[in-house]
């Protein structure tokens, strides 16, 4: 493929709002996850909750999408001169040739969640003011960000869960490369909600305790929430001519269970293999793995033995997972954003919240930050039913 330059980039989670935050947070080896009560669930869970986002205004032009994921994927946008970037390319590219291509796996559902204790008790219905397409649709995140912006080109959302996020990066490239956009506006939004809390609750995967990944004693996710923006432009008509580019990806499916991924990581291994492939590397060329990493023990597992099969025992990875929780269809983005972030500043993050690395996982995983100038990332995310998504970043 040819290279995607990320000309602005920007990202917010339970770490801090904005890149400095977050990079802050990760030399620092700090985690947002904490123990709490949230909204109206009847038990306190270990979660990494964005400060703030309920505070957050949204302009009057696009009040009708007032709800919690776009009140987050807002202030996201307002950091690190990503709008700014975003109207810069709108003017040299027109609003109908900048795509919005968004991951989110439950957008504003919590709005609904609410509008249902306020149901009509004789009637049943839903109250007047509630506005199920601008907030609980799929579609209302990129909808709200092409209607803030002005856009009138592409416009699409992929909700494949954990996934989301990465595969939207693979589908900008292609609509690129296809000439149906000349940039376009990637990344991912997930906030909490009560279906995903008391959800993966109900099938146990959750942990009492901050999650561990790739440790012994890992037993479950902790779900977080986040926003992640970047702009991808083709290199020779972006403005900036270095930075960090979109080198390869990867798509596969395990087609083996609705929800457990295949116990050896073969759709997993695949998805490296390609994204390696596209990007014309070999497993030795690539620096830090920025690993899927969710905590559960089939999870880890997994993607250990599909890491160790491609890559062997020496290559350096992690995941962040133990930094800002789970955010789930937000997750492919944000770590994109972390996997440059380790390009700029070379360094690797530690994986945090793990103290015991399960023997049984061979991979070189990452237990203290490491000072490292390297070239090549690949993040691995991984969804419900076998979705794979790697993408691998270089630095140019």
């Amino acid at each position: 493929m040819k290279p995607l330059l990320m000309s602005s980039y920007t990202a917010t989670s339970a770490l801090g709002v904005g890149l400095a935050e977050q990079i802050a947070a990760l030399k620092a080896k700090q985690s947002g996850i904490v123990k709490k009560s949230w909204e109206t669930v009847s038990f306190e869970f270990c979660t990494g909750e964005v400060a703030g986002v309920d505070e957050v205004v949204l302009p009057d032009a696009v009040k009708h999408f007032d709800c919690r994921n776009n009140q987050l994927a807002y202030l996201a946008l307002q950091q690190d001169g990503f709008e700014t970037a975003v109207l810069h390319a709108i003017t040299k590219y027109g609003p109908n040739r900048v795509a919005v291509l968004l991951g989110t796996s439950t957008s504003g559902i919590l709005s609904t969640e609410v509008a249902y204790r306020e149901r009509d008790p004789e009637t049943g219905a839903l109250p007047v003011g509630h506005r199920y397409r601008q907030t609980q649709n799929t579609y209302s995140l990129a909808d709200f960000v092409r209607t803030y912006f002005g856009l009138t080109g592409i416009a699409n959302v992929v909700s494949t869960a954990c996934s989301s996020s990465a595969k939207v990066f693979a589908a900008a490239e292609r609509l690129i490369e296809c000439g149906l956009a000349d940039a376009a506006i990637v990344g991912g939004v997930d906030s909490l909600c009560l279906t995903t809390i008391y959800g993966f609750s109900s099938l146990q995967l959750v942990s009492v305790a901050p999650c561990k990944p790739y440790d012994v004693a890992r037993n479950g996710i902790s779900i977080g929430e986040g926003a992640a923006f970047a702009l991808l432009e083709q290199p020779e008509r972006a403005d900036v001519k270095q930075g960090i580019y979109l080198t390869g990806y990867g798509e596969t499916s395990d087609a083996h269970h609705m929800s457990s991924p295949h116990p050896e990581g073969l759709g997993a291994q695949q998805a490296m293999r390609a994204a390696l492939s596209m990007a014309g590397l070999t497993p030795a060329e690539i620096g830090y793995i920025n690993l899927h990493g969710t905590a559960t023990p089939s999870n880890d597992a997994a993607e250990g033995k599909a890491v160790t099969a491609l890559f062997g025992k020496n290559t350096p990875c992690s995941s962040t997972k133990g930094h800002t929780g789970h955010t789930l269809g937000a997750a492919g983005g944000l770590e994109a954003i972390f996997s440059a972030i380790a390009l700029t500043e070379g360094f690797l993050p530690a994986g945090v919240g793990t103290t015991e690395l399960d023997p049984d996982i061979a991979c070189h995983y990452l237990l203290d930050n490491q000072v490292a100038n390297i070239q090549h990332v690949l993040t691995n995310s991984f969804g419900f039913g076998g979705s794979n998504c790697s993408l691998i970043f270089s630095k140019g």
